[in-house]
């Protein structure tokens, strides 16, 4: 892995049991992601983009070839080791938003700093400052209930770079979103890789996201079809 390096795959193969014999979701996988990367692995679905996302994000490993992420190689981590991982360099944002409704906003955004034992007053600092990243400071006492779709895509925002992760992996952020907060979500992503040199890594065949990444991987049948800077 060379120094920019912060995602190394090689010769990396996913396979999953189906009937009597296996389906390769992912095949030959040779690719690098450097720090500060905007970045997008799109194809239609069943391509194996969340496959991989999730190999990336320690929440799978390879069948066939290595994965390593921030100089950890996925394939021998233990569960505990993979944990410590995701909690301290990786940031998530999914379609879902996956918020925990009976907690605020602030609440939610703080959750992700618990498992790292950082003082209150440390914690409250981040917090507010991520949310102020993505304009929902004056929202922080409102619970996810009562945010429109776009507001609650932005805590999940909040929520992934208020560890000040080294890498976030979006997968489909904009899935449910309208057009307009599509484009203002993936702005605010944006504006975040320039400010804090975060790499952003994106699941998506949403050409709305597309249009902003630096660099597309196109996957079909789970091998890379094509590499490109934009």
């Amino acid at each position: 892995m060379t120094d920019n390096a912060i995602v190394t795959l090689r010769e990396l193969y996913k396979r999953f049991p189906a009937g009597k014999g296996t389906f390769t979701a992912l095949k030959d996988i040779n690719l690098t992601f450097g720090k500060g990367e905007f970045s997008g692995i799109v194809g239609p679905s069943g391509s194996g983009k969340t496959t991989l996302l999730n190999i990336i994000g320690s929440l799978d490993t390879p069948t066939e070839g290595t994965a390593t992420v921030l100089g950890k190689k996925i394939n021998v981590l233990s569960q505990k080791e993979a944990a410590a991982l995701r909690n301290n360099g990786i940031g998530f944002i999914f379609q879902t938003y996956n918020l925990l409704p009976v907690y605020t906003v602030y609440e939610n955004v703080e959750f992700a700093l618990l498992l790292q034992k950082i003082s209150a007053p440390e914690r409250k600092k981040r917090v507010m400052e991520s949310l102020q990243w993505v304009g929902l400071a004056d929202r922080a006492a409102s619970r996810p209930a009562s945010l429109s779709g776009g507001e609650c895509q932005r805590v999940a925002i909040a929520r992934a770079i208020v560890k000040r992760p080294a890498l976030v992996l979006a997968d489909e952020p904009s899935a449910n979103l309208d057009s307009a907060n599509s484009h203002h979500i993936v702005r605010t992503m944006k504006e975040l890789n320039r400010e804090l040199g975060t790499t952003f890594l994106f699941s998506t065949h949403d050409e709305k996201v597309m249009q902003y990444l630096d660099r597309i991987i196109y996957l079909k049948d789970g091998a890379v079809e094509k590499d490109e800077l934009c």
